[in-house]
């Protein structure tokens, strides 16, 4: 330790022996370098994709353990057919394998966004905030959360239900370059986000929502064993697919067990928007099968006897089969990998099957 890093007195990082930062990469991770006020105190896990004989350079001074695809193969066993190869869904494994209660997962090409007045903003810092808070999913609030300072309750929102639940997820959004699909993408190859908007909203009951993988937070001890990114990329006919089925998947388990999911704040700067043509041929099957894919999670309902996520997500994995498996084979496959990700999940993390049996708020 240098003596000026000795003699200055730094604030105790939120939750900093509690989260972990899952990163997915192909690449050296010298975007750090710009994280580095941020995420130098917490521990990394770095989930290596595609050539595992290639060296990841990850710059001095972070916390760190990387996994590449030989690790996982070594770890999980015949089980790692659940990992996906060659497509960043590959990150739910550092989920599985982490051992603190939250995760943050950050894509490497996105960079410390500034808020309208020109400051650095700590989006680990929003996130944890978002976490640590309750949400209304049972009730909409107009003047968005009621928790933040500022802001309350407005006339008119039943007593009943301030105390609000625990919050599972939080969803941030990206400055720059937005998070659009491939025909978007083509039609509006210059559009950059500009907007800044300042609020954090509770996604309510039975609506569900896109979720992002790139800048997004969660309690794993709440929510973890459903935060699976299913089977893209190498081998599979999808991809780009891997955090919208996992948001569907978790958002449907939160109405069901009453837990809380937020949008909003943080931003990030999202620096590099991928190639639409190869975005295109990845999302292509998916375009058209979430017509379908969305109706089924809509109207999907799960047990009163499923009262973790485990079960609930057993459950889901049988609904997928029986109704999704005619559209095509792959999402027999896909109901399948959800088990063996549930049954991998529970082989490392024993512990938390008696730990996540949580009463379910009936409104």
């Amino acid at each position: 330790m240098s003596s000026s890093s000795s003699s200055t007195i730094r604030p105790t990082p939120l939750l900093k022996d509690e989260l972990d930062i899952v990163i997915p990469t192909i690449r050296n991770l010298d975007f750090l370098e710009m994280w580095r006020p941020f995420f130098q105190p917490y521990h990394l896990i770095i989930v290596q994709d595609g050539d595992p004989s290639k060296i990841i350079k990850v710059p001095e001074g972070f916390d760190y353990e990387l996994y590449n695809r030989n690790d996982i193969n070594k770890i999980l066993g015949p089980k790692s057919s659940c990992i996906s190869f060659k497509d960043s869904a590959c990150r739910c494994f550092g989920y599985m394998v982490s051992k603190k209660k939250y995760i943050f997962t950050i894509d490497d090409d996105c960079f410390v966004a500034k808020d309208p007045s020109g400051n650095d903003i700590n989006a680990l810092e929003q996130h944890i905030k978002n976490l640590l808070s309750p949400s209304t999913p049972f009730f909409f609030n107009t003047l968005y959360d009621p928790y933040r300072e500022g802001a309350d309750f407005v006339r008119g929102y039943p007593f009943s239900l301030r105390e609000g639940v625990p919050t599972a997820v939080s969803h941030g959004l990206w400055l720059n370059i937005p998070d659009y699909d491939a025909p978007t993408q083509l039609v509006k190859p210059r559009e950059r986000n500009t907007r800044f908007v300042d609020a954090v909203l509770t996604i309510p009951k039975g609506t569900l929502f896109p979720m992002c993988g790139m800048n997004l937070a969660f309690d794993r001890e709440l929510i973890g064993p459903a935060m699976y990114f299913g089977l893209m990329g190498d081998g599979q006919p999808i991809g780009r697919y891997d955090d919208m089925w996992a948001g569907w998947c978790i958002k449907v388990i939160c109405d069901h067990l009453g837990l809380g999911v937020k949008t909003g704040l943080p931003y990030i700067w999202h620096s590099k928007a991928s190639n639409p043509f190869v975005n295109l041929k990845k999302e292509y099957k998916g375009i058209y099968w979430q017509e379908e894919l969305i109706p089924f999670f809509q109207g999907a309902t799960l047990p009163k006897e499923c009262t973790t996520v485990q079960s609930c997500y057993k459950e889901l994995s049988k609904q997928v089969k029986a109704k999704l498996g005619k559209i095509d084979d792959y999402f027999n496959k896909l109901a399948d990998a959800m088990l063996t990700w549930i049954e991998a999940w529970d082989e490392l993390n024993p512990s938390m099957q008696l730990a996540n049996g949580i009463e379910r708020l009936v409104v």
